[in-house]
C-alpha cells in the first residue's frame, strides 16, 4: 500500500514559519523576565536601599495612678507621687524645661453586682501624666531602667517605656530614594541583559513609605512602620520603576 504523497510547501512559507516560532520563543522569554506583555517594550522592577540610624530624641510618658476612699485623698496621693517622680527625673539629669506635668483627673470606682451598679462607690481614682522630652537618649534609658527604685517607695506609676525617635528622616529619605533608584536600574539591567535586551529611559516611578525598624528586623507595613523601642535603627525605602526596553 502506497502512502499518499504530500505536496512540498514553498520554501518562503517554511522560512516564515521558522521566524514566527523564533519570535514567539524570544518574546515569551522577555515576558517571563518581567516585561510588559501589553506594551512589549517595558519592564517594572523594585529597588531598595537602607541605612543605619541612631535615635537622637526621646519622649517618655509616665502616669501616676492613685486611689483612696475620697476624691480629695486620691488627689493628694497623686500629687505626692507626681512630686516624687519629678524629683527622680531632676536628680537623674532631666532639666525642668524637659518635664511637662498634666492636670489631675478623678473618677469613682463604682460597685457592680452581676453587672448592675449598686450605687455604692468603692473608691476614687486620681491620675496625672508626666511627659519628659530630651535629646539625651542614654540618660532617659538609664532612668527608665532604674525606675524600680522609685516604685519601691510606694509611688504607683505606670511606665509605657521611652519612645526613641530619629529627627533626621527628612534628610535621609531623599538620599535613600536616590540609592533605591540606582538599585532598580541595576536589577532591570541584570534581567534584560539575560535575554538580549537593553534598559532605556524611565517611564514611571512610585515610592513606598519609609520603614524605621529595629536592626535586622524584617517587620514592614504597607503604610510605613516606625519602631520606637530601640535606639539603634534601620531606615529603608523601596521604589517601583518602569523602564523602556529595546532589543
Amino acid at each position: 500500500m502506497k502512502l499518499p504523497l504530500t505536496k512540498p510547501r514553498p520554501f518562503g512559507l517554511v522560512l516564515g514559519s521558522i521566524f514566527i516560532m523564533i519570535g514567539l520563543i524570544y518574546g515569551g522569554s522577555m515576558i517571563g523576565a518581567g516585561l510588559s506583555a501589553k506594551a512589549g517594550n517595558a519592564i517594572t522592577v523594585t529597588g531598595s536601599a537602607k541605612t543605619a540610624a541612631t535615635a537622637d530624641n526621646v519622649v517618655w510618658n509616665l502616669g501616676v495612678n492613685e486611689s483612696a476612699p475620697t476624691a480629695a485623698a486620691a488627689v493628694k496621693k497623686a500629687e505626692k507621687s507626681s512630686a516624687a517622680l519629678h524629683d527622680y527625673l531632676v536628680a537623674g539629669g532631666v532639666p525642668e524645661t524637659g518635664i511637662e506635668l498634666g492636670g489631675i483627673t478623678t473618677y469613682p470606682n463604682n460597685e457592680y453586682v452581676n453587672g448592675n451598679p449598686t450605687g455604692r462607690v468603692l473608691a476614687y481614682n486620681a491620675n496625672q501624666m508626666t511627659i519628659t522630652r530630651s535629646t539625651d537618649v542614654q540618660m532617659i534609658k538609664k532612668l527608665s531602667t532604674g525606675l524600680g527604685t522609685l516604685l519601691q517607695t510606694g509611688a504607683n506609676i505606670s511606665n509605657g517605656g521611652p519612645q526613641y525617635l530619629v529627627s533626621t528622616l527628612a534628610s535621609l529619605r531623599p538620599q535613600l530614594l536616590a540609592e533605591a533608584m540606582k538599585d532598580a536600574k541595576v536589577r532591570a539591567q541584570a534581567i534584560t541583559s539575560a535575554v538580549g535586551g537593553k534598559v532605556g529611559a524611565v517611564i514611571s516611578v512610585s515610592s513606598g513609605p519609609v520603614q524605621v525598624t529595629a536592626p535586622d528586623s524584617t517587620d514592614t507595613s504597607g503604610g510605613g512602620s516606625y519602631d520606637t523601642q530601640t535606639i539603634p535603627k534601620t531606615v529603608s525605602v523601596t521604589v517601583s520603576v518602569s523602564f523602556k526596553v529595546s532589543r
